[in-house]
């Protein structure tokens, strides 16, 4: 059964910096795309920052050069660095794995979830 559980989430003020975590158990991350979502009530989830297995990484304009995302195979960890919070930055995030295998089926996990809230 594969998991994913988020952590580091909280409040935070303008300008401030939170790294959130996604430890995943059940299956090896290195062979999935990791991705971070966010998603406000009343809006579609949102595709913040994605890291394949190869190790390029893609991020939605509004995060570039604020946001980071980096794995751990190892730790068979993903992490989002977010520097430079602004309070539109405020949502759930939510970690994904997603893979395709060579028969073209996907598997697709969520984690549970965090809060980040950015406000004085």
């Amino acid at each position: 059964q594969v998991q994913l559980v988020e952590s580091g989430g909280g409040l935070v003020q303008p300008g401030g910096s939170l790294r959130l975590s996604c430890a995943a158990s059940g299956t090896i991350i290195s062979t999935y795309t990791m991705a971070w979502y966010r998603q406000v009530p009343g809006k579609q989830r949102e595709l913040v920052a994605a890291s394949t297995s190869r190790g390029s990484t893609n991020y939605v304009d509004s995060v570039k050069g604020r946001f980071t995302i980096s794995r751990d195979n190892a730790k068979n960890t993903v992490y989002l660095q977010m520097n430079s919070l602004k309070p539109e930055d405020t949502a759930v995030y939510y970690c994904n794995a997603h893979r395709t295998d060579w028969r073209m089926r996907e598997y697709d996990y969520w984690g549970q979830g965090t809060q980040v809230t950015v406000s004085s």
